[in-house]
């Protein structure tokens, strides 16, 4: 079965997979714990407890160097008394009139907001004293600049120790400047491209995001923004903090567009399950998960937007400018995702292994492997989704019986309890991830003996809705098996149900 983009290839200008917000942080090793600095002061010859008198000179100079950059540029710092006033992002927008082209500073922001801190302690019955973690409040200064690499970008930088930083940059704008330099013809709207003359060169440029290119910009910026870094002995070490990887599908007009966005969107919000979510986002989901999963609609004035959720990371689908249909995961914790790498352990020993994805910015490439699959999975689904034509022909031939080795085999009654329960069993996310077998459908088939469940396998079988895994009792979906699934779901949820439910309450 055909997916959406070449279902619709005569209506669609190109494809594009991106980085979309990337936001950074940085902290100094040897002081962003209570022990490190501590052991930091103790090396200088300051009593643990002239911590306060230590940093607040270092408060002073950050504040002082914020104003010697504002009064070189020709700005003034703004300060934002409450949080909810406005949108950082829309004031810079307005600052700047669409002026791309413009290097350097832009605006300073100036906000008190919550950081973390340190303070002195002394424990009467150990006689140690030290420093313990707080949370507190201190100026915080936004640096809008633009990079003539990563263009538009923001550094966030704390007045008061530990000085974690925080960065901001956007892979679309950073794309822009590479095509620029290879002067390939784009248009570019917000943060998504509507046109590019060479879609296949622009989507190698986004693969090969430079890593090491923004480790040396945030070393500059650091040092520049943050110059109090000089009084330790050690360099910011950069971990991602939260990251976007968008698929973007572009339309060539608006009336192409709407129609397919709105059926998508409404459909898929009722046949996207939690055990689907988990499978687009490569987990397997068992009773041990205990975080927040779910989906969500929401209505905005650029239109709406459908969200699936499953702790810390999440897949999104919405229209952008009415051109784009753009499927985006979201990850604020990387070590959500699992991936097969080197694991070094405490005694010096190596191994390689399927282990959780480190924080460092040199997982970005991996991280974008994760996510661009996780968005593949999704545009998979609802393909099938968006054009029920193929799976309803599927069902219908699903419900009639095969004669083999003069054996009958019955088909499957989607409005039959014991078949529908089957189906349900079957959609289970994991289904997708670890392969079926006898064991896994026992669990959500209750009453069934093990030969039943074997009868029941060899049924789906011959009905070519799954297939054997080599010389093992594992069972996958055949492609044909995918798309009855999910028609057969699809019908469960935006027909069966409502019209039992209509019934019920008639």
């Amino acid at each position: 079965m055909a997916n959406l983009v070449e279902r619709y290839a005569s209506k669609i200008s190109g494809t594009l997979s991106c980085f979309d917000r990337v936001v950074i942080t940085g902290t100094i090793p040897g002081i962003c714990y209570g022990d490190g600095m501590a052991a930091h002061l103790r090396s200088q010859g300051i009593r643990i407890f002239d911590y306060p008198k230590y940093v607040e000179p270092m408060r002073d100079e950050l504040r002082e160097n914020a104003e010697r950059i504002a009064e070189e540029n020709g700005i003034s710092i703004e300060f934002i008394r409450s949080v909810h006033a406005f949108r950082k992002e829309d004031r810079v927008k307005e600052i700047l009139g669409g002026d791309t082209e413009k290097s350097g500073i832009v605006h300073i922001f100036s906000a008190m907001e919550p950081c973390a801190s340190f303070y002195p302690w002394h424990d009467k019955q150990s006689g140690i004293t030290s420093l313990r973690h707080k949370d507190g409040k201190c100026l915080h200064y936004y640096f809008y600049f633009i990079d003539k690499d990563f263009g538009l970008c923001y550094m966030r930088v704390p007045t008061w120790a530990p000085f974690r930083l925080q960065f901001y940059c956007n892979g679309h704008n950073w794309l822009a400047r590479k095509l620029e330099s290879e002067s390939i013809g784009f248009h570019q709207m917000d943060n998504a491209f509507t046109d590019i003359d060479d879609w296949g060169r622009a989507q190698e440029l986004a693969d090969a995001f430079p890593v090491e290119a923004l480790h040396h910009v945030l070393d500059r910026l650091a040092g520049e923004f943050c110059p109090v870094l000089r009084h330790f002995q050690y360099m910011y070490h950069w971990s991602i903090m939260q990251c976007e990887w968008s698929e973007d599908i572009v339309f060539k007009s608006q009336k192409d567009l709407k129609p397919i966005y709105d059926a998508l969107s409404r459909t898929a919000i009722h046949a996207v399950k939690c055990d689907n979510v988990a499978t687009f986002l490569g987990r397997k989901l068992d009773g041990r998960y205990k975080d927040e999963l779910g989906n969500d609609f929401h209505t905005r004035v650029e239109g709406t937007r459908i969200k699936h959720h499953m702790g810390p990371a999440s897949i999104k689908m919405y229209d952008k400018q009415n051109l784009v249909l753009r499927i985006e995961t979201t990850v604020n914790d990387v070590t959500f995702f699992h991936h097969y790498r080197t694991v070094e352990h405490r005694d010096g020993t190596t191994e390689k292994k399927i282990a959780p994805m480190q924080k460092t910015i040199y997982s970005l490439p991996a991280l974008r492997e994760c996510m661009s699959s996780a968005n593949k999975r999704y545009l998979a689904f609802i393909s099938e989704l968006e054009d029920p034509s193929a799976g309803l022909h599927d069902v219908d031939k699903l419900s009639v019986a095969i004669k083999k080795d003069g054996r009958n085999f019955p088909g499957f009654n989607l409005f039959d309890k014991g078949d529908l329960e089957l189906v349900v069993a079957l959609s289970r996310g994991e289904c997708n991830i670890s392969g079926i077998t006898n064991k896994h459908l026992r669990k959500h088939l209750s009453g069934k003996t093990p030969a039943q469940i074997s009868r029941l396998l060899k049924r789906l079988r011959i009905h070519g809705i799954i297939k054997k895994a080599g010389k093992t009792f594992r069972y996958y979906f055949t492609p044909y098996g995918r798309r009855v699934l999910i028609t057969a779901l699809k019908l469960r949820e935006l027909v069966v149900i409502p019209s039992l439910t209509g019934l019920a309450t008639a």
